[in-house]
């Protein structure tokens, strides 16, 4: 089903929603080629809406809503991903993939081996997110923080930190996750820069109570390692 994303502001007292966003109009219109009457799906973030298309004038389309429904594509545990700035098309990519698996927070940070110099501002990953939400029937927007350093990430709030490295052989992801005893609430994992992590940051992660866990022999890159994280992660504790 075509899927729009809506703003609180265009919604009219719970009856009708103006889609405004060039984009989407654009879209809708001449990608679609939507016709009054024609059913289509709405998010705002928190919750999902059926709609009929009532008109569809120059610059904007008015649909009235028909049912509005609570998120029940998301899970109870929280995860995050704290991903190691990449280059931008890897940044990019790995923010898409991450948006459908369904990742609550995205976390870009700065390290010692960090050689990106970002094109791409905050408001493109946002983008590229919502647009990645629609099209796999998402319905909660995922959070992209701003850019900061390693150091500045709040580990205190999470009940399950894993940070992947691939210098480990010991511990893998699967084993941790079997000797939890109890579903966490928030988990956090973390995925080092195209350069990987330097041994002081793994020894800063180990002193926050990080798990330092390996997805077995092969070496991944970030972006793959980021996208397979997430998805086991998902799968677990769906």
């Amino acid at each position: 089903m075509i899927s729009v994303i809506i703003e609180d502001e265009n919604i009219i007292v719970d009856k009708m929603v103006v889609i405004n966003d060039k984009n989407d109009v654009n879209h809708l219109k001449n990608s679609f080629r939507i016709k009054k009457e024609e059913i289509i799906r709405g998010t705002d973030g928190e919750n999902e809406y059926l709609l009929k298309v009532c008109e569809i004038e120059k610059k904007s389309i008015v649909a009235e809503i028909l049912e509005k429904r609570e998120d029940n594509y998301s899970i109870d545990v929280q995860i995050d991903a704290a991903i190691g700035i990449l280059k931008n098309d890897k940044m990019n990519l790995t923010i898409q993939k991450l948006t459908e698996i369904g990742i609550d927070r995205i976390i870009p940070f700065y390290s010692e081996r960090s050689v990106v110099k970002l094109n791409e501002k905050k408001e493109k990953w946002n983008l590229i997110s919502k647009e990645a939400l629609k099209q796999c029937q998402g319905v909660k927007f995922v959070e992209i923080l701003e850019p900061n350093k390693l150091e500045k990430i709040d580990f205190l709030q999470y009940d399950l930190l894993i940070v992947m490295y691939e210098a480990t052989q010991e511990n893998n992801l699967r084993e941790l996750l079997k000797k939890q005893k109890v579903i966490p609430k928030k988990v956090l994992y973390i995925i080092g820069p195209e350069g990987g992590f330097s041994e002081k940051e793994i020894s800063f992660l180990i002193e926050k109570k990080c798990n330092v866990v390996t997805l077995g022999k092969r070496i991944f890159r970030a972006e793959t390692a980021s996208i397979v994280v997430g998805g086991v992660l998902k799968n677990e504790f769906q």
